[in-house]
């Protein structure tokens, strides 16, 4: 909520760094460097305290741009392969933002999928929720459609559910499913149900034990799923989906 100057109104006294948040502007965690920093005013002197709390009548400002309140948004959306998962890409490639170009707030992607991965992704201007769900012990499941040249064999498979070792650390456990394969055309589907949100994970476990992904998509984050929707679509999440999420992700952490 505006104050009709511009600055961040909130209501009750909350923590900066969890105020700058909300706004969209970053993670609660880089809000609190942003304030380590020295870079956060708060009534036109810097504050460098993690512990100070503002109230509505307080003016914001992050490296001296006034702090504008966003209403929280949610999407869920079917991103495309071929899309980069970000708010704009230097090499002028279609980014996931551009499919919301109705959409005043400045929403960006919760994690990331890889350019040539399609799937489910979330996007919002909460920067407190993105962080939540995006932190390592949330341990939020995702579930991934793996088309593989080649086919596994069980055991294989059992070595990814126990846990693959990488060049940057061993997965943890996950869960693996043959649902098809083609012995003529010499290829499988496979279900991947992990975790972790590593950079291209779930193709480099497979490209470790031999088979590379030829075709990848996200088929559900937590309990989310793309039923009814097409590739390109989005809709915003329920209140209750919301909350569902945050209450998951905070009993995985506790």
């Amino acid at each position: 909520m505006k104050n009709g100057k511009g600055f961040i109104e909130v209501i009750d006294m909350e923590r900066l760094q969890k105020v700058i948040a909300h706004a969209g502007i970053a993670s609660r965690r880089k809000a609190e460097e942003l304030i380590l920093a020295g870079k956060v005013m708060v009534n036109g002197k810097v504050v460098k305290e993690l512990g100070v709390k503002v109230s509505s009548s307080d003016r914001v400002e992050v490296e001296g741009i006034p702090v504008e309140s966003e209403v929280p948004v949610y999407f869920l959306f079917y991103k495309p392969r071929g899309v980069i998962s970000s708010v704009k890409d230097e090499k002028g490639r279609k980014a996931v933002t551009d499919y919301f170009p109705e959409i005043e707030q400045r929403i960006y992607p919760v994690g990331r999928l890889d350019y040539d991965t399609s799937g489910l992704l979330l996007l919002t201007n909460d920067g407190e929720f993105a962080n939540l769900l995006m932190h390592p012990s949330s341990e939020i499941e995702k579930v991934y459609i793996a088309k593989i040249k080649g086919i596994p064999t069980r055991e294989q498979l059992r070595s990814l559910e126990k846990g693959i070792q990488l060049e940057d650390g061993k997965t943890a456990p996950a869960r693996a499913k043959m649902l098809s394969l083609d012995k003529r055309k010499g290829s499988a589907i496979i279900e991947l149900t992990i975790h972790e949100g590593r950079n291209r994970q779930v193709r480099r476990m497979f490209e470790a034990i031999g088979y590379p992904v030829m075709k990848l998509r996200r088929e559900q984050y937590a309990f989310l799923t793309l039923h009814g929707l097409k590739s390109g679509d989005a809709r915003e999440l329920t209140t209750h989906e919301v909350k569902q999420l945050r209450a998951l992700a905070l009993t995985k952490k506790s």
